[in-house]
């Protein structure tokens, strides 16, 4: 039940930055009010841009001091801190509102052991002497869910994995006992089990100590089926608010709808291509046309991958899901030549295309593209737009013209539905969208048969994400394209995938079409990965 108390309140608050050419024009958040109360759970959600995670800092004076805040009251436990200074408000920070960051990797100090870091957020705010702040370390490592936390304690973060690093943040924020937990995206980068596993202890958590939680997040499936309350940003602003339950049911605003729209768990069947490609279809044959067969691989004596065999048939799309570690990734990138396997073959159309030289592989990599999880780090920023296009066409030798490449570049533009005025940007000054959308482009341009898409979607938020699983489905339906696609998320498998082999550990746990493995899963573990997506109840039977 919500006590009265508020925790925090904000009140018509604008945030505006500093450029280069001295304050911009807009503001990046602007009339925003909310408020959180006791043992309330609170989301804000919206895509990367809305504002979301700047409200929240400018709410705790996390801001850079390039911002320029104004607001009519920034209060928590009902004192107005708008005018404070850091030494007032760190007092108040710790003991009353405790702070989950969205990216444990850079939030956790490397050099540190993890019990050095919890004490460290102790002693800020306490006096205590080191046996009983060593103890009282541990409780807060074992109340935020890690199981072992004397060994947790002795651990440095690059020993942990990425869940486990999260609960260690979520322990320091409960240091000092605050009444108020902000977390800004802590599970974006987790896998679905994992993301279920912490979501799950915020709520045990805000049952069992009354906490209130605003959660910042871009996955409105995850909001919904945790919140009281939902936020929905754009832009810098509200555009809606209320109840969880009834924005789900009934969004009132056209912004709203298509997230709700976008959430790929709201969808219980496959994407059909849109209107503008309907009737071109080139057809899919059932003949495999890449075939990997007992494939294993080792790394510094770990198994990476145990004996994986796997068909792909023409013109279809095979999914490869598991949580991190699983050894999916290390399949696509044997697949396309990228990492060489201990043991097992990769065919080609009939061919195999493992064991072969530079030489005769770089014909084969003309068929066979790669399409990498984060288009920022896989795109030269060097290069404009045209010329990452031009970039295989260049490299394999083909339409030796300037003018011809330049006229194969805008064809490939069209195809991915960017827009042409595009052509002379660099990587940085497109969003992450329309990065993945050239990085699409760049892989199409030799003509290839097969793409091999490693968490191409995983970073991006639910509607973007929504605009380029549409637009795979769209081009494989044009072009006849076979996809090896893979991805921790059992929701986008059912939106784009014929058939789905689930691996853990390195090994395949079961392997069929899309519809027998949500209809009826063999396996334990791939139940566990169906009951992790949020909305489940509506998205399979189990």
């Amino acid at each position: 039940m919500v006590d009265d108390a508020v925790l925090l309140r904000i009140d018509d608050l604008s945030v505006r930055y500093r450029t280069r050419g001295g304050i911009s024009d807009h503001d990046a958040v602007e009339g925003v009010g909310l408020t959180v109360r006791r043992g309330e759970f609170v989301s804000i959600v919206g895509e990367s841009g809305s504002g979301k995670s700047t409200t929240i800092h400018a709410a705790l004076h996390l801001l850079p001091a390039s911002a320029r805040v104004r607001a009519r009251a920034l209060e928590l436990n009902g004192q107005d801190t708008t005018s404070w200074g850091d030494r007032r408000l760190a007092r108040l920070r710790g003991p009353f509102v405790g702070f989950v960051p969205q990216d444990p990797g850079t939030s956790l100090n490397p050099v540190k052991r993890v019990g050095t870091q919890v004490l460290e957020a102790l002693r800020l705010h306490r006096r205590i002497e080191s046996g009983p702040a060593r103890e009282l370390s541990l409780a807060k490592l074992e109340l935020a869910g890690l199981r072992e936390p004397e060994r947790v304690y002795a651990q440095y973060p690059h020993e942990l994995s990425g869940g486990m690093k999260q609960r260690v943040l979520i322990a320091i924020a409960l240091a000092n006992d605050p009444a108020l937990l902000v977390a800004d995206e802590p599970t974006s980068a987790l896998d679905v089990t994992v993301q279920k596993v912490i979501l799950d202890h915020l709520a045990e958590l805000r049952a069992t100590l009354g906490l209130g939680i605003l959660l910042v997040t871009h996955d409105l499936g995850v909001a919904a089926e945790r919140s009281d309350r939902l936020i929905v940003m754009q832009r810098g602003q509200i555009v809606e608010t209320g109840d969880a339950a009834r924005i789900l049911a009934e969004p009132q605003d056209e912004y709203t709808r298509r997230l709700v729209a976008a959430a790929p768990s709201r969808h219980s069947t496959r994407l059909a291509p849109s209107s503008a490609v309907a009737g071109e279809n080139v057809g899919a044959a059932t003949d495999p046309l890449l075939r990997l067969r007992g494939l294993s691989k080792t790394f510094g004596g770990v198994r990476a991958v145990d004996d994986v065999s796997i068909d792909v048939g023409v013109g279809t799309t095979h999914a490869i899901v598991g949580e991190s570690g699983a050894g999916k990734s290390t399949v696509a990138r044997i697949a396309v030549g990228l990492t060489k396997p201990d043991a097992g073959a990769v065919w080609f159309d009939g061919n195999q295309v493992s064991g072969l030289s530079r030489r005769q592989l770089r014909a084969v990599r003309r068929e066979i593209q790669f399409v990498y999880q984060n288009p920022y780090s896989s795109l030269d920023p060097k290069f404009d737009v045209q010329q990452i296009i031009a970039e295989p066409l260049v490299a394999f030798g083909l339409l030796s013209g300037r003018e011809q490449r330049r006229k194969r570049v805008l064809e490939l533009l069209d195809a991915v539905a960017l827009d042409r005025s595009q052509l002379q940007r660099k990587p940085a000054e497109l969003s992450g969208g329309q990065r993945q959308r050239v990085a699409i482009a760049r892989a199409l341009a030799a003509g290839p048969r097969v793409l091999v898409l490693d968490e191409a979607v995983s970073a991006l938020d639910v509607s973007v994400q929504a605009q380029i699983l549409q637009l795979l489905v769209d081009l494989q339906y044009e072009q006849g394209l076979t996809y090896l696609f893979v991805t921790h998320d059992l929701a986008v498998v059912r939106l784009i995938a014929d058939d789905v082999t689930v691996m853990r550990a390195g090994r395949v746990v079961e392997s069929w079409s899309v519809a027998a493995v949500f209809a009826d899963p063999s396996d334990e573990y791939t139940r566990r990965l169906l009951a992790a997506v949020p909305g489940t109840p509506e998205l399979i039977r189990i």
